[in-house]
């Protein structure tokens, strides 16, 4: 697997997973909504933690800067 992922994308996925298991953790959501957030929070937490995307890869996306091949997007700031 080809990272496909850049640092900022990384960080930011990273951030949310965090604050969506915040929210879980201290009852600020519950039930199916809880169940869905903490879906995503675990898709974000290992997409950030391998670099790499399904979704990206599947529709030849990249943040990563290293993928010349790849359509960019530029999440510098």
């Amino acid at each position: 697997m080809k990272k496909n992922m850049g640092n900022l994308d990384r960080i930011i996925r990273s951030s949310v997973a965090a604050g969506a298991v915040a929210l879980i953790a201290t009852h600020k959501v519950r039930g199916g909504a809880a169940l869905a957030l903490g879906t995503m929070a675990t898709v974000f937490a290992l997409t950030s933690s391998v670099g790499h995307c399904p979704a990206y890869a599947a529709t030849h996306v990249s943040t990563n800067p290293d993928l010349p091949e790849a359509h960019q997007f530029n999440l510098a700031i």
